[in-house]
């Protein structure tokens, strides 16, 4: 249901971009268990506590998840991947091989032969894939070149 004439106007034209957004709450440690509650259990609204380091965990999950971000980690042929936090290709949600082999190199997609990917987006661990196949968080790709 629409709460205002602007969003019905909105709609009717379609002249503007609804972007998400996170409504952080810090300090919670100072307020009462039961306002902290109200405010965790609002939709888009996060509560944290950076002096107690309260929630800073969730907080980077949700923002990866508004911001529809997923990192990809490469492995070399005989040795294993490098999966350190610092580690890893960021990529949007939806990414497929061939943008992640523009995000390594510019020239990596037109001599790219298949990739061995190993996680969520295969049915098998490892599984040779083409260069349309989407890839998901926290995959790991051996790029194998022509």
């Amino acid at each position: 249901m629409l709460s205002s004439v602007d969003e019905f106007i909105d709609v009717i034209q379609g002249n503007r971009v609804y972007i998400p957004c996170i409504y952080v709450y810090n300090k919670i440690d100072q307020i009462s268990i039961e306002e902290v509650d109200r405010l965790a259990r609002l939709p888009h609204h996060v509560v944290i506590s950076c002096e107690m380091n309260l929630n800073m965990d969730y907080l980077l999950e949700k923002i990866w998840e508004y911001l529809a971000l997923v990192r990809v980690y490469t492995k070399k042929p005989g040795s294993a991947p490098d999966l350190g936090p610092e580690d890893g290709i960021i990529l949007r949600a939806g990414c497929t091989v061939e943008h992640c082999c523009h995000a390594l190199h510019r020239t990596l997609a037109s001599q790219f032969r298949y990739a061995i990917v190993w996680g969520t987006s295969t049915k098998f661990s490892p599984q040779r894939v083409g260069i349309h196949h989407k890839l998901d968080h926290e995959d790991v790709i051996q790029i194998v070149k022509k």
